[in-house]
């Protein structure tokens, strides 16, 4: 896979929460403002309406009533973006354990090493993008490339609700004809700088010549040199900024609403594979099982159990699972489910039970490994469970 780097945008985040709580402004030209009876409050986030009357983010509210004198303005809410953004980075962390944040509502994502579980950069995100939506009621923009500074170029290039794959092919073709301060870090004093000198593109950057930059603008100009180039190697940061992974988990909305206990077996197998690969992948074992179901009414219940000793491989997670659910017993139409390992150890210092695992998970885990190695060396569908296929039944 050439272009594993994600930066992923939620578009007109403040506001379209807002209007997730209050779904008449969805349709009007809506802002979320500061102390709307002060004359120096000023607008935080505007949504795409107000944005076509030249309302902009920072400006004064007094400023931006005359542009729109219907605008409507709501109070933000810090505590729910904090829960979107949350809940935003459980689904990016479902493909990868390298997020890292960049503002409350952007994140990077390296999904290299998640190719052959879920497809290339495009089907990520692709997948996310739909997720968001499907999950949060949130669209976001998705730039795809191979490196973190021409990804950003790809999700703010077209907006709301979009994919931009920008690899080495658009260098030349798209990305240097940008105006400059497209640009990471290219602020309104860089530009005057770079536009007085005749740099109006970010092809003028890559060209022109880096000592006469470095004269220019110091070490920022190398800088800006090295991204217009497309020489930027900054990796992407593991999520919690290197803090131990805490739990795993990965969840799926249901293509329609499901009914029948089958169709639930087969997605938490499904889920279950996925999150004991990653599991083994990281050497860890999980402690403790989640399952999250969700109706098509949006009702939601999340039950979990402890599992003694710690375990990594699909069948443990698979049975936990479903008991969970056969548990709750709930007569619902499925929309989405999902499945989380907690209490993560170590693998090697998890603790074997008594009768050194006479259950057979040991045996499973090592059974399981072999299977990863055959699969990443010959594809994701090179093996395959009897025990998933149609006609099978699964206990």
């Amino acid at each position: 896979m050439e272009n594993g780097i994600l930066h992923v945008d939620m578009n007109n985040f403040y506001a379209s929460v807002e209007t997730l709580y209050a779904p008449e402004y969805r349709n009007v030209p809506m802002a979320v403002a500061g102390d709307k009876e002060s004359r120096h409050g000023i607008i935080l986030a505007k949504n795409m309406l107000a944005k076509r009357y030249g309302v902009k983010t920072a400006e004064p509210i007094w400023q931006a009533r005359r542009k729109c004198p219907e605008l409507r303005l709501l109070p933000p809410h810090p505590e729910r973006y904090a829960e979107f953004s949350a809940r935003a980075k459980q689904i990016y962390c479902s493909y990868t354990d390298r997020v890292e944040s960049f503002s409350l509502d952007e994140c990077w994502l390296d999904v290299y090493g998640s190719e052959k579980l879920f497809g290339d950069g495009r089907e990520i995100a692709e997948q996310i993008r739909e997720r968001v939506k499907e999950e949060l009621g949130l669209t976001v923009s998705i730039g795809v490339s191979f490196n973190k500074v021409f990804a950003k170029l790809g999700s703010d290039y077209k907006k709301p609700d979009a994919v931009t794959v920008f690899g080495r092919e658009e260098m030349e073709s798209v990305i240097w004809k940008l105006p400059c301060e497209a640009l990471l870090f290219v602020g309104p004093h860089t530009e005057k700088t770079l536009r007085k000198f005749g740099v109006r593109t970010i092809g003028d950057i890559a060209k022109i010549e880096l000592p006469v930059l470095r004269r220019l603008l110091g070490r920022t100009g190398e800088t800006l040199w090295t991204y217009a180039n497309g020489l930027d190697q900054s990796p992407v940061e593991t999520v919690n900024g290197g803090e131990p992974v805490k739990t795993i988990g990965n969840s799926t909305t249901l293509p329609r609403d499901v009914t029948t206990e089958e169709e639930i077996k087969c997605t938490l197998l499904s889920l279950a594979e996925s999150v004991s690969f990653r599991l083994r992948r990281q050497d860890l074992k999980a402690g403790e099982i989640q399952l999250t179901v969700k109706n098509a009414e949006f009702e939601e219940f999340q039950r979990q159990c402890r599992i003694d000793p710690p375990v990594c491989d699909s069948q443990s997670i698979y049975r936990a699972a479903l008991n969970l659910y056969r548990r709750e017993n709930k007569k619902w139409a499925v929309r989405l489910l999902g499945v989380r390992a907690g209490k993560l150890t170590d693998a090697g210092q998890a603790q074997l039970s008594l009768f050194g695992q006479s259950d057979g998970r040991e045996k499973q885990e090592r059974l399981e490994s072999a299977m990863d190695r055959v699969r990443e060396k010959y594809g994701k569908a090179s093996v395959a469970r009897a025990f998933s296929m149609p006609g099978k039944e699964r206990e």
